[in-house]
């Protein structure tokens, strides 16, 4: 699986060239980033897609040096199930909250407008 990336975005493409599987970390101050995006086209479900977007996020985030903060519920249960990463999030104990308090799984309102 080869996925695509941009500044904000990495992505896998289908043979047309149409994202098929995208998470999206739009950055809102210079270093930090908000996930507010993790999605799989339906032919692709249960794949594992969806974790292996988040393990390319969090290698780019540790290679470029810049923290997140998490919006996508996804995400959020992602980083919770993954302690050896909590040095990527702007504030652990935050996002450890949020992680407690999902019920569904839609996304929340992005909180940072780039």
């Amino acid at each position: 699986m080869e996925f695509n990336y941009d500044k904000n975005r990495i992505w896998l493409a289908n043979e047309d060239g149409d994202a098929i599987a995208f998470v999206d970390f739009p950055e809102f101050e210079p270093g930090k980033v908000e996930v507010t995006h993790t999605v799989v086209d339906p032919s692709l479900r249960g794949q594992g897609v969806a974790g292996k977007l988040m393990e390319a996020l969090a290698d780019q985030l540790s290679k470029d040096g810049r923290k997140a903060e998490l919006t996508c519920s996804y995400a959020i249960k992602w980083f919770a199930k993954h302690p050896e990463l909590q040095d990527l999030l702007i504030d652990p104990a935050a996002e450890a909250k949020k992680a407690a308090s999902i019920t569904g799984s839609a996304c929340g309102i992005p909180r940072h407008r780039s």
